[in-house]
C-alpha cells in the first residue's frame, strides 16, 4: 500500500495530540494558563487583559512640575483623572546653568491648568536634592490624597563643555540633581507603595541617555545611569505588583533647549559657526537637516505626555523595566 505523506493531516494530528496533552494537564490554550493541583488549586492563572487607560482616583508626584515637560505630564495626568502634587525647586538648582530657572508663579500656573481639568494640586516647593523635603512632601500627599499610586521623577538640570574645559560644578551639579535627586524622588515614595502593594514609577531619562551627546557629558552620562536605576528597581519591585520605566524624550522646547547654549550645539552639529545670539530660524534650518525623522525640528512637551500616561494607567500593567522612546523618530537611528 502507497504511503502517501500529507502535510496537513500531519499538523493537524499533532495539534490535536497537543491540546489532547494540554487538557490532561489542566491547561487552557488561549491567555490564561491553569495548571491545577490536588484540591482544583492554580498554581498560576494569568489575568484578562485590563484595558483601562482612565486615572480616575489615583495620586500622583510630579517632580520639576512647573513648566516644560513636568508641566505637560501632569495636565495630562490630571486629564485622565489624577489628583496631583507637583514639585519644583521654583529657583536656581545650579550657578553653572545658563537659562532661565522655572519660578513659583510657574508652578502656580500648572496649578491653573491641573485645576481647570477638575482635579486637586497640591503645590511643593522643595529641592529634590534635599531627602527630608522630599519626605515632607510624600507625608503631605498621604495625608491629603490617602495614598501615592504615580510618581513621575522628571526633574533635571543640564550644562554646556566640553570634558578638558569643564569645571567640578558643572559635573557634580547635574549628577546630583538628575541622579541623587531621583534617586530621592523614589525614596521617599517607595516604602508606601510597598504597603500598599501598587504603584507606578516612571522616571524621565533623555534620548541623550541613550547615545552620546558631545559638550555635555554630565547630562548624557545622568540621564543614562537614570535607565540603569530604573531596570534595577523593576526587579525589586515587581513582586510588589510596582512597576518601573522610563521615557526618554528627544529633544523638546522647553527652558532646558530653547538658550543659546543649545542651540549653538544645534549649529556646530550641522556644521554652522555658532552664534552669539542665535536665529531660531538658523537652528531650525540645522535640526532638520541634522537629526529629524519626522520632519520637525524638535517636539512640543505635550508631545511626551501620552506615553507617560500610558505607563501609569492599569492597561501597562505588564510593562516593567522598560524604556519607552518619545523622540519624534530620532531613536530609530539607535543602535540598541
Amino acid at each position: 500500500m502507497q504511503n502517501i505523506y500529507n502535510e496537513k493531516e500531519h499538523l493537524k494530528a499533532n495539534e490535536i495530540s497537543r491540546r489532547k496533552m494540554l487538557a490532561a494537564l489542566g491547561i487552557a490554550t488561549g491567555s490564561a494558563i491553569v495548571a491545577p493541583l490536588a484540591g482544583n488549586a492554580a498554581i498560576y492563572t494569568s489575568p484578562q487583559p485590563n484595558n483601562n487607560f482612565s486615572l480616575n482616583g489615583k495620586a500622583a508626584i510630579v517632580t520639576g512640575a512647573a513648566r516644560g515637560i513636568g508641566r505637560a505630564i501632569a495636565v495630562a495626568l490630571a486629564d485622565a483623572g489624577a489628583d496631583i502634587m507637583g514639585i519644583d525647586i521654583a529657583a536656581p538648582a545650579s550657578t553653572e546653568t545658563t537659562y532661565t530657572p522655572a519660578t513659583k508663579k510657574d508652578l502656580d500656573d500648572t496649578a491653573k491648568l491641573v485645576q481647570a481639568k477638575q482635579r486637586r494640586f497640591i503645590g511643593v516647593v522643595a529641592d529634590i536634592r534635599d531627602m527630608n523635603a522630599m519626605n515632607n512632601a510624600a507625608a503631605k500627599a498621604i495625608k491629603e490624597f490617602g495614598k501615592i499610586d504615580i510618581l513621575i521623577a522628571n526633574a533635571a538640570i543640564q550644562t554646556y563643555m566640553p570634558v578638558a574645559q569643564m569645571n567640578q560644578k558643572q559635573w557634580t551639579d547635574v549628577i546630583d540633581v538628575n541622579i541623587n535627586g531621583t534617586f530621592n524622588s523614589v525614596r521617599a515614595v517607595v516604602n508606601q507603595m510597598i504597603t500598599q502593594k501598587s504603584g507606578r514609577i516612571i522616571m524621565i531619562s533623555s534620548g541623550q541617555g541613550r547615545h552620546g551627546f558631545k559638550e555635555a557629558s554630565s547630562y548624557s552620562a545622568s540621564k543614562w545611569a537614570i535607565i540603569g536605576f530604573m531596570k534595577s528597581l523593576a526587579l525589586e519591585l515587581a513582586e510588589d505588583n510596582i512597576t518601573v520605566n522610563t521615557v526618554e524624550p528627544g529633544l523638546v522646547d522647553t527652558p532646558l533647549t530653547r538658550n543659546a547654549g543649545r542651540w549653538n550645539l544645534a549649529l556646530k552639529d550641522a556644521g554652522e559657526p555658532p552664534q552669539d545670539n542665535p536665529k531660531e530660524e538658523d537652528v531650525i534650518a540645522a535640526r532638520l537637516k541634522t537629526q529629524s525623522v519626522q520632519k520637525i525640528p524638535w517636539m512640543q512637551p505635550e508631545d511626551v505626555a501620552p506615553a507617560v500616561v500610558f505607563l501609569c494607567t492599569d492597561a501597562a500593567y505588564r510593562v516593567t523595566g522598560a524604556t519607552y522612546d518619545a523622540t519624534a523618530g530620532d531613536s530609530a537611528k539607535y543602535t540598541a
